[in-house]
């Protein structure tokens, strides 16, 4: 009995033309990147954080999100050694857990594209810059240089923010007093709302709210986080697949 094989995806394409397209196109962002930079800046300053250490930090994490909770945990001063460097790597894997979600939301657009172009292509994705990808592939945009140049639009501000905020983190003795510890929420109920598309979203926005609630009264903390994505992407996946 003959077998016909499938045959493999075509690799999309990856252009200069598209890489300056998604840069030009993620620019609204960037003032809310670079303030968001400053604020982890800031707070990492406020924890005895050297410019070179949060420049180091932006640039090998880069999550802001993982970053703050990271300097949280060392402000804490409950741990050492081992178990603080144990406590910090929990905070950041689970902050950065959702992108596991971006990766298989990405897949159908990147998956059949060289390693040697997804791997920088997704050491630069972050939420704002994942939104607009996923929108404007929507919209018919296939050329894996937006994604790219979208991400890289955001990476300059966030680098010059956090280089902004632990210069001047001398100067501010309570960022959270001017609401500086807000940017993180606004920042994410930003990026639902510009997610919705229709009506039955809500469904998915309910059943992660719902778990993380629920996980919250339990086991506050990052865990939140991963049990609102994979609620979420559960039901997201049985609503698309009846679709």
């Amino acid at each position: 009995m003959d077998v016909t094989l499938p045959s493999p995806r075509p690799a999309p394409p990856a252009t200069w033309a598209g890489l300056r397209r998604g840069f030009v196109r993620a620019q609204p962002m960037s003032v809310g990147v670079l303030v968001y930079g400053m604020a982890f800046g800031l707070l990492a300053r406020q924890e005895n954080l050297s410019l070179i250490e949060s420049l180091a930090m932006s640039l090998f994490i880069y999550s802001g999100s993982a970053q703050i909770a990271a300097v949280g945990a060392m402000g804490q001063g409950g741990y050492v050694g081992l178990d603080a460097v144990a406590s910090i790597a929990s905070a950041v894997l689970l902050l950065n857990a959702r992108y596991m979600l971006y990766g298989a939301a990405l897949w159908p657009w990147l998956g059949a594209a060289p390693v040697r172009l997804t791997t920088p292509t997704l050491f630069f994705l972050g939420d704002g810059n994942w939104v607009l990808s996923m929108r404007a592939h929507a919209d018919g945009e296939n050329d894996l240089g937006y994604v790219l140049g979208s991400g890289f639009a955001a990476f300059l501000p966030w680098m010059a923010g956090t280089w902004l905020g632990s210069a001047a983190g001398s100067l501010l003795a309570n960022p959270a007093a001017l609401g500086v510890d807000f940017l993180l929420v606004s920042f994410s109920a930003a990026m639902g709302v510009g997610m919705f598309r229709a009506r039955p979203d809500w469904a998915i926005a309910a059943t992660a709210c719902a778990a993380a609630l629920i996980v919250d009264s339990v086991a506050p903390g990052g865990w939140t986080i991963v049990a609102a994505g994979l609620a979420g992407g559960i039901v997201a996946f049985f609503r698309f697949k009846a679709e």
